[in-house]
């Protein structure tokens, strides 16, 4: 049997969640604090986001350049990053309230034993097959983030026509990172009647860039033998099109990385898809928190690096003797809402925070106006809310204030939140 290696806290993922949590608690003398990551190297998605929107205001970063700012400053601060390691399950120790990872590296399997663990492993774009795309199994297809690794991280030729397939921020930078690659942008294809960026971007890629856009449009085929030599593509009137190219680009979809959660058996969230978690990002787990993307894909790196800090301040907590949390009370959303986080409520605070909890991050399914929310308890009105939006926009995050969490029954039912 294989040994087992104690560590204080354990982050799965390199990403800005998982290098931030690692970074504030080395910094906050957590004890030994070790980073898995299954890539070569630290960073997350960043990484191979060449372009900027990175950093802050004050001082904004490339992507690359962020992901080196993170991974240093949790190297800096006493943080062990350990790449090139998976994690492929969990083991109950014999201790109690010690979560035990099974892992695999350049030195071979090891299990781990950590007083915390934070699962910080990001989230990823839906592949052509999950999306059930038909057709061959030609070269020529990607997801956005393989497109980027291969011109940013490693220099590859993609081809020289490209159709993307998706019209959301991510697609525009997908189209980006194609004219870096000296390939031309066929078209943007998307099933919905607009882009689903903003107006400005949508109106720079058409007009200045010469990028066509095919609303109402869906791509039904892949064509080619070997290499990928177009597109079908069916239009909401029912015509077909074959749109010639030897590159398609899928955008967009995206879906927590949540298999080392469900081996965990820990409590999903039918909305986000990723672990339940608290407003201090406990998971169903004792010993176990979630942060970044992992919960609600997909936010900036920004977003999910701040929670990571929150996350490794709930860790201190829990490291200090503070109580596990009950399950909680679900938060959950009516549709045209999708997806609400963090989405558990502790009413009774047995899990004080050092701070007052952030607002709920929350996403719509299709453009709604004037949107007012609307919170319900066993019937109940506990808070309405209008948003200083003029049209609420499904590529676009929502907040919702904690104010009416003291109003929580503890004893009641779920927490539903509507949108009229």
């Amino acid at each position: 049997m294989t040994a087992v290696r104690q560590v204080d806290v354990l982050v799965v993922g390199a990403g800005p969640a998982g290098l931030a949590a690692a970074a504030r608690l080395a910094t906050a003398g957590a004890g030994r604090v070790e980073v898995l990551e299954r890539e070569t190297r630290p960073g997350g998605v960043p990484r191979h986001c060449a372009h900027g929107g990175f950093g802050t205001w004050t001082r904004p970063l490339t992507g690359p350049s962020y992901a080196h700012l993170l991974a240093a400053a949790a190297e800096r601060a006493g943080a062990v990053v350990r790449t090139r390691t998976t994690v492929l399950d969990w083991e109950v120790a014999a201790t109690c309230g010690t979560n035990v990872l099974l892992t695999v590296g350049p030195e071979g399997p090891e299990a781990l034993a950590a007083r915390a663990v934070v699962l910080a492993t990001g989230a990823r774009e839906r592949p052509r097959v999950a999306r059930l795309v038909p057709g061959t199994r030609p070269a020529g297809v990607y997801t956005t983030g393989e497109l980027q690794q291969a011109v940013h991280l490693f220099g590859q030729r993609i081809g020289t026509r490209v159709v993307v397939v998706g019209a959301r921020d991510v697609s525009y930078a997908a189209a980006r990172t194609v004219r870096t690659a000296g390939a031309e942008v066929v078209a943007l294809v998307t099933e919905h009647p607009r882009a689903r960026t903003s107006p400005a971007r949508a109106r720079s890629a058409r007009l200045v860039q010469g990028v066509p856009l095919l609303t109402d449009t869906t791509v039904t085929e892949l064509l080619g033998h070997g290499r990928l030599s177009g597109v079908r593509v069916r239009h909401r009137d029912g015509r077909t099109t074959v749109l010639p190219c030897d590159t398609v680009v899928f955008t967009g979809d995206f879906v927590p990385d949540h298999e080392l959660a469900r081996r965990g058996a820990l409590d999903l969230d039918p909305g986000t898809r990723g672990p339940a978690v608290h407003t201090v990002l406990h998971t169903s787990r004792p010993g176990v928190f979630a942060a970044g993307n992992l919960l609600h894909a997909v936010e900036p790196a920004g977003t999910a690096a701040r929670e990571g800090a929150r996350a490794a301040a709930a860790v201190l907590r829990h490291l200090a003797g503070a109580p596990w949390p009950h399950p909680g009370i679900p938060v959950t959303v009516e549709s045209p809402l999708r997806w609400i986080t963090p989405n558990r409520l502790t009413p009774n605070r047995s899990h004080p925070a050092a701070a007052p909890p952030p607002p709920h991050l929350l996403r719509i399914e299709a453009p709604l106006p004037r949107l007012v929310l609307y919170v319900h308890q066993d019937g109940r009105l506990l808070h309405r809310a209008r948003l200083g939006v003029r049209t609420a926009q499904p590529h676009r995050t929502l907040t919702l204030g904690v104010s009416w969490h003291g109003r929580v029954d503890p004893e009641g039912g779920e927490v539903r939140v509507s949108a009229g």
